[in-house]
């Protein structure tokens, strides 16, 4: 037991086992949440393809500023920079 008390930090084998089990779920959010954003990312590139074909622009900043606002108000300051990194990953850089 003592690697599992290395590797969690804990001091005790019932905290260990609970960080442990947390971790777990820690990583099964994590999976699905890189799955949402690879999602994401795909339904991002049919709008985009769509706004082009019609000869419109890659981006549209008025929906960029809707979807930064959301994560704001969901999630406050850092909500903003999360935002900034998924428009990132789904539109590129402009």
């Amino acid at each position: 037991m003592a690697d599992v008390l290395d590797k969690t930090g804990a001091r005790t084998d019932e905290a260990a086992d609970v960080i442990t089990g947390a971790r777990e779920r820690i990583d099964a959010l994590d999976d699905r949440i890189i799955g949402l954003v690879q999602e994401r990312m795909a339904v991002s590139a049919v709008v985009q393809d769509a706004r082009i074909a019609s000869g419109g622009r890659r981006v549209n900043l008025s929906r960029e500023m809707e979807i930064l606002g959301h994560y704001r108000g969901a999630l406050g300051k850092p909500g903003t920079s999360l935002a900034m990194t998924l428009l990132e990953l789904c539109r590129g850089r402009i």
